[in-house]
């Protein structure tokens, strides 16, 4: 018992001065490549194991001729072992090379990672930069979409604010020349280019508040068919002007909890952006009805159809599409106020084409029994 007790006490012994020195190696090399670190640890493994052989063996007191061939077979098996490791270490080190050189791309967005990691845990590393990557491309496209929204709403505010306060400036200097030959006229169409500015005035400071998602909501329980019927009412006379029928198909009386100002601004929006579009003896339909989601408003008109590539950007801050279907006097804010509007209340809006025209639909939760 006491010579098992001292041949384990001396294999300890050497192991662990091995280790020790191991360990101080390692410190030292720290900011070195993987490759040495990989390289000094299969070293210590291998030598940790020779060193206690050894020193059991000089402590067992052997003959010279079995010291010789126990310390020859010992350091063979070393070699051969320290060799294997440094070999399958280099395998290891050539993986996280060819990670380390597809890491190069990530900042550009498009990482690939290796075909075949060494070890489970770089495996898991290239995931996670592969989807890391695909968010950084998925950010920097949505940055890139509403920097390009941003650029196309200053350019045509520029031009919406540039034609009125021209006409205003030319009518005051008349009235002020007194060479005005209806004052009134001239008065009248002063105020109507206010009440346009005032408008767009408006329409940016309600995108500010939705962008800043500072947007003030009172919901309050209401019928979808008092809601519609006030919508159809006040965009009654737009219609009558442009000779569009106005009609609503299945308006259910199904109870919402909304702020009824704002959504009556949103439909109020899909009403006169669907009057504008729809030729004269056209019609525009509203209906409201249940769903397997909540409640859908929706209203469909006879403005042709939007092409197919410009659907995803309908709601887009400033997007107005062709010039046909510009309106005189918009600032393609409306459908992006709506789309603001129906996301606070945590709803969803959508388009889509259907014969003739498109239909613009608004998906609200359903209220509480």
């Amino acid at each position: 018992m006491r010579d098992t007790l001292l041949i384990a006490l001396y294999a300890f012994a050497g192991a662990a001065v091995t280790g020790l020195a191991g360990a101080g190696v390692l410190r030292l090399i720290r900011r070195r490549s993987l490759t040495a670190s990989l390289a000094v640890v299969a070293a210590v493994g291998v030598v940790a194991m020779l060193a206690g052989t050894l020193a059991v063996a000089w402590a067992m007191f052997l003959s010279p001729h079995d010291l010789s061939v126990v310390t020859t077979v010992v350091a063979m098996a070393a070699a051969v072992s320290l060799a294997t490791a440094l070999l399958l270490g280099r395998w290891v080190v050539e993986r996280s090379r060819e990670l380390a050189d597809a890491a190069r791309s990530f900042a550009e967005g498009r990482f690939t990672a290796p075909p075949a990691p060494a070890t489970a845990e770089l495996e898991a590393v290239s995931r996670e930069l592969a989807a890391t990557s695909a968010r950084l491309a998925e950010s920097r496209d949505r940055e890139r979409t509403l920097e390009r929204s941003r650029r196309e709403l200053v350019a045509w505010i520029s031009h919406d604010l540039r034609t009125p306060l021209a006409g205003l400036r030319a009518m005051a200097e008349a009235l002020e020349d007194g060479v005005a030959a209806d004052p009134h006229r001239y008065l009248r169409q002063m105020r109507t280019e206010v009440d346009r500015l005032n408008g767009m005035v408006g329409d940016l400071f309600e995108l500010s508040r939705i962008h800043a998602g500072t947007l003030p909501l009172t919901p309050s329980r209401i019928s979808l068919y008092d809601l519609v019927g006030d919508a159809l009412a006040g965009a009654d006379p737009l219609a009558q002007e442009h000779g569009v029928r106005l009609v609503g198909v299945g308006v259910e009386p199904v109870p919402v909890e909304v702020d009824a100002k704002e959504m009556s601004r949103v439909l109020g929006n899909l009403l006169v952006n669907a009057i504008r579009r729809t030729p004269a003896d056209g019609t525009v339909a509203i209906a409201a009805e249940r769903s397997p989601d909540g409640v859908v408003l929706s209203v469909s008109d006879g403005c042709g159809g939007i092409p197919e590539a410009d659907l995803p950007r309908v709601f887009d801050t400033g997007w107005r599409g062709t010039h046909a279907r510009t309106p005189p006097a918009g600032a393609g804010l409306g459908l992006a106020i709506v789309r603001g509007i129906v996301e606070a209340h945590r709803g969803r809006a959508t388009v889509r084409n259907i014969p003739g025209g498109c239909r613009f639909e608004v998906v609200l939760p359903a209220a509480s029994a």
